[in-house]
């Protein structure tokens, strides 16, 4: 290994080398020889995420606490090496991955849930905590996280705070950022700040908490987070129905509202999505469904009753049918089956999946889809539609072969055209997957110049030497 040589973030400026052996070796005193990982094999778990695009660090620090990131930050900035944080590696747009080099700090062993207040409705976690683990910890107490996101059990807390994840249950509860009381959080040149508090009311000077989350480890890495709680509900239950199209399964939604009921979640298969999970799993859909309706409500167990009797009329009002109700626990699960069995199901369709989270005014979602069935053929390529039909966060698929360059080049003319549809039809370009680099071409779609100079200038105010997460959103 060299003791000193440079390389070139994509900003242009110099830095030293993360392999550098005085850095390795400052980095060893501060973490301890044992979580400082050069070896290639244990690298390259840090190197992607979803994406599985590969851009390996230099090396990875794995610190325990708070001092010690802010430690190697301050060594980051008088060394000049990029630093990206990472929980759990499984975002889709490549928030996480070191596309320009240096050093991962990973989260692994930052994984204690501290405190649970039952009566002040809060819990303290470290980052490295994951969703479902956090959410198993509270349910032992009666208490309900509502963020879910589908990788809720791989997925970290500070991940999911970084991007501001979502999920399922956001059509009644929202995405993470509502459950963030308040961070504690390194600073891009080594500081620890605490922003927000334990308290759902709190208006003392700039909301820097809501700055933090959803800032895709650009301004600083989460280091503890104090999350709001709710009471976990009695019950719950699900209605499942079949359409013959979109447009009827998502005329529905609004009707929901209207008849006094506002479900968890409002999830939505289109018919490609349908011949997928059949053709893999036969659950039994005719070639006359065009679409498929999930449909949840939780709360009092007599509520709940009463919602999905309700949830159940006017699905079938609006010309639902094979339209079955959940009576029980097991029923329940075994009718989210479907939706559970689409990822694995539709790999079959290539083995690339550009997988877009665009979201539009819930009224839209048929226009939405109707225009991005038109653009899959346009291009030529294979196109899935599901997702949060409840909140207008519709993931696109397009499938193709990585192998293919003509067929890569066509779902990514895709892509583009259906983050076009999309703005135009009063939405943007992602829900709940952030920027990242993968997105960060199509940036100037979604937002005006001001907007990204705006946000140029606060990562400069609190990044001066773009050590931290360098190579994502902006282009």
């Amino acid at each position: 290994m060299n003791s000193y040589h440079v390389t070139l973030t994509r900003q242009g400026r110099a830095v030293t080398s993360a392999s550098d052996e005085i850095v390795l070796a400052r980095l060893r005193e501060i973490v301890g020889d044992e979580h400082v990982l050069i070896d290639p094999e244990k690298v390259e778990p840090y190197a992607q995420d979803a994406v599985k695009e590969k851009f390996p660090p230099e090396a990875v620090v794995l610190p325990r606490d708070a001092d010690e990131i802010a430690a190697i930050l301050r060594l980051a900035n008088e060394r000049r090496f990029p630093v990206t944080a990472r929980g759990g590696g499984v975002g889709y747009t490549g928030g996480a991955v070191p596309v320009d080099g240096g050093i991962v700090i990973g989260t692994d062993r930052m994984n204690r849930i501290k405190e649970i207040h039952a009566d002040d409705l809060y819990v303290i976690t470290e980052p490295g905590v994951t969703t479902y683990a956090l959410q198993q910890a509270v349910e032992a107490h009666n208490l309900f996280y509502p963020p879910d996101p589908s990788s809720y059990k791989n997925s970290f807390i500070g991940g999911n705070i970084a991007e501001n994840a979502g999920g399922i249950r956001s059509a009644k509860y929202g995405v993470t950022k509502h459950y963030v009381l308040g961070l504690e959080v390194v600073t891009p040149t080594g500081e620890i700040a605490r922003v927000g508090g334990l308290t759902s009311k709190n208006v003392v000077g700039f909301d820097l908490t809501g700055l933090i989350c959803g800032s895709e480890g650009m301004l600083g890495i989460i280091t503890e987070a104090t999350l709001r709680l709710l009471p976990l509900p009695e019950a719950t239950a699900t209605v499942r129905a079949t359409f013959r199209t979109m447009t009827e399964a998502c005329a529905c939604v609004p009707r929901f509202n209207r008849a006094r009921v506002t479900p968890v979640a409002i999830e939505v298969l289109d018919r490609n999505a349908i011949r997928a999970v059949e053709s893999e799993f036969a659950f039994g859909f005719g070639e006359d469904a065009g679409a498929l309706l999930l449909v949840a409500v939780d709360g009092h167990a007599d509520e709940v009753e009463r919602a999905s009797r309700v949830v159940e009329e006017v699905v079938k009002d609006g010309g639902g049918f094979d339209v079955l109700r959940s009576g029980n626990r097991e029923e329940e699960e075994k009718l989210w089956d479907v939706r559970r069995a689409l990822s694995p199901a539709i790999k079959k369709f290539g083995t690339m999946k550009f997988n877009e989270d665009v979201v539009v005014p819930r009224s839209r979602v048929p226009e939405l889809i109707e225009q991005v069935v038109e653009i899959g053929k346009r291009h030529e390529t294979f196109v899935v539609n599901f997702g949060h039909a409840g909140d207008g966060n519709i993931h696109v698929n397009f499938m193709c072969d990585r192998d293919d360059p003509d067929a890569m080049r066509r779902a990514r003319a895709a892509v583009r055209d259906t983050f076009a549809v999309s703005v135009n039809l009063g939405g943007t370009i992602s829900g709940e997957h952030g920027i990242g680099y993968v997105k960060a071409p199509y940036l100037d779609m979604a937002l005006g110049a001001s907007t990204i100079d705006m946000m140029r200038r606060i990562k400069q105010a609190l990044d001066p030497n773009g050590i931290l997460n360098p190579g994502k959103m902006f282009v």
